[in-house]
């Protein structure tokens, strides 16, 4: 049988007295640099390891909580490079894939959340202006909601950025200090898969495109093969800390994610339809890696469509996700996940319905020209105009794209837009921090 990796590498630093370098780790253990970095870096936050030196000294050593499955006395160091296997209460049998777990739903009769609980998700899930076109309450909330979903998601995969090293990376572009280089991608995949489903909100749905470009957003630069970015996987994976083995061949994979697809869009509920994604799609496992993340933030698709206070996981403990994960993976048991899913909607409708109630009510006509104003401001910032420049572009802009009788309006909020510009709010822009600062120094 073999090895579980994360047992592994915790036994190897209980053993070591002074400590292990990732390169001496790499060498046993058998996962690529990139993997390793991330599992020590939740080893971390658990405070069963800690980091010692910097650089290139860095080294690993256990904190005195970290159980010591195979003690220092017992192996030597040359004998504990020979381990085969760590040792284990008991052994339990695999637990293979159940077609009829997803089978022996239909859309319509089998319902995982009762009447009442659908009926309360949303009575508070829907804001004051319920007749706004699709996507405006998650336009509107757009700057916090990347931020709150992009650290809550990250945070459920063990990424150790705090709440505002989140915002500062992705309202300044400014990186934290000691977090790796796959941490800062995890948050920065998360913005833009996001920016995605909210930009694109009458493009998306339960579709292949929307999964597969979802993917494609949050594992950018993530995985060992680039080119399984937004493809489903080809290869076997397995669960950590699980006997369960989803399905390894590619066209058993195709077809149970295409039932998985067929079966959601038909669910009418949004919040149905939200939670039994979150359930199917990460036991099946039809990506090489990331697949939890895409089942979050694919929860979102209906809510955003709808109309509905997203979901962005505020206060979820990340023990109390996994296990309920687990219960799925290896009993098919939803009790668990159902309990997170509510609560975790609960505790955003009464965070965003405080910050709506802050930000006042969408204004109609910033909604409808929300595209035109985007594009004229990005426009004057990645062209590096000057005062006068943008002055008549945006007039000529205003006379090509915006009908008459609102083109004053029009070109009133984009020069307001235009000079409130910072380096905190130029993310609703798809601007860099660097192409900013060049025109900023322009513009004075």
């Amino acid at each position: 049988m073999q090895i579980d990796p994360q047992n592994m590498i915790l036994n190897l630093i209980a053993i070591s007295s002074e400590g292990l370098s990732i390169e001496e780790l790499g060498q046993q253990v058998n996962l690529s640099k990139r993997t390793l970095q991330r599992r020590l870096a939740s080893f971390i936050t658990k405070g069963v390891v800690k980091k010692i030196g910097r650089g290139r000294s860095t080294r690993y050593r256990a904190n005195e909580n970290l159980p010591k499955i195979i003690t220092k006395n017992s192996l030597s160091w040359h004998e504990s490079q020979k381990i085969q296997e760590p040792v284990k209460p008991h052994v339990r049998e695999p637990i293979l894939y159940n077609p009829n777990f997803l089978e022996v739903y239909i859309p319509g009769k089998t319902f995982y959340l009762p009447l009442s609980v659908r009926d309360h998700l949303a009575a508070i899930g829907r804001p004051q202006q319920s007749m706004l076109p699709a996507g405006t309450y998650a336009k509107h909330l757009l700057s916090r909601l990347i931020i709150d979903l992009s650290w809550n998601s990250s945070r459920l995969e063990g990424n150790t950025y705090s709440l505002l090293q989140t915002e500062r990376l992705l309202q300044n572009g400014i990186a934290a200090d000691n977090k790796t280089p796959q941490e800062t991608q995890m948050i920065l995949n998360h913005k833009a898969a996001i920016e995605f489903l909210v930009e694109m909100v009458a493009e998306i749905g339960f579709n292949r495109y929307t999964l597969l470009n979802l993917h494609a957003l949050l594992s950018e630069n993530l995985l060992e093969d680039p080119t399984a970015c937004g493809r489903l996987r080809s290869i076997p994976v397995g669960i950590t800390h699980s006997v369960y083995i989803p399905p390894s061949i590619p066209q058993q994979i195709e077809l149970y994610f295409d039932q998985i697809l067929e079966r959601v869009s038909q669910i009418q509920n949004p919040f149905e339809s939200a939670f039994f994604e979150m359930v199917h799609l990460p036991y099946l496992q039809p990506f090489e890696d990331v697949n939890k993340r895409v089942s979050r933030l694919a929860a979102n698709i209906p809510l955003i469509t709808h109309n509905f206070c997203p979901l962005s996981f505020v206060d979820v403990p990340e023990q109390e996700y996994i296990n309920a994960m687990l219960d799925i993976y290896e009993h098919n048991r939803i009790d668990a996940l159902k309990d997170v899913f509510v609560g975790a909607y609960e505790r955003s409708c009464a965070r965003y319905s405080q910050i709506q109630r802050s930000l006042g009510e969408p204004d109609p006509f910033r909604m409808t020209y929300r595209e035109e104003i985007k594009k004229s401001v990005r426009e004057v910032v990645v062209q590096t105009m000057d005062k006068k420049k943008a002055d008549s572009y945006i007039y000529e802009r205003a006379r090509r794209d915006i009908v008459e009788k609102d083109q004053s309006r029009f070109i009133e909020i984009v020069e307001t837009e235009i000079m409130s510009l910072h380096d905190g709010n130029i993310a609703r822009y798809s601007l860099r921090p660097s192409e900013f600062t060049r025109w900023h120094a322009n513009w004075k």
